[in-house]
């Protein structure tokens, strides 16, 4: 068993099921998302994006690429949660809440792309 491939897998996976868990809700109920899980997603994800970034394959650069824009709609998602929280004058509110999940249904997207291409990968694999 390849030690760096279980790491690269743990990493893929756990930032897919972390944007899932933000992601699970009714968009605009701001109780049923954490930001703590949302900050989680955008950690392990950032990690996820730092181990794709030596693969010189074609599918290493797809990788690559889900991660990256997983990235940047987490990031977003957590600057329109930044701004909500010290920016708005009306504090947080169900329809930037709306737009947060969104921005996170977007990653968790990218993450399934790169979940399938993980699946993919390891099925035509030999040993």
């Amino acid at each position: 068993m390849n030690l760096e491939k279980v790491i690269f897998g743990f990493f893929i996976i756990l930032a897919f099921t972390l944007n899932f868990g933000f992601f699970v809700g009714e968009i605009d109920a701001i109780h049923q998302h954490d930001s703590f899980e949302l900050f989680a997603a955008i950690v392990v994800n950032l990690i996820a994006t730092v181990l794709k970034v030596g693969d010189r394959t074609q599918l290493g650069a797809v990788h690559l690429s889900t991660s990256l824009v997983a990235d940047l709609q987490l990031l977003v998602a957590a600057c329109v949660w930044g701004y909500a929280s010290f920016g708005s004058p009306d504090g947080m509110t169900p329809k930037l809440m709306a737009t947060i999940v969104s921005l996170a249904g977007g990653a968790m997207m990218a993450n399934i792309v790169s979940v399938v291409l993980l699946i993919g990968e390891t099925l035509t694999q030999r040993r």
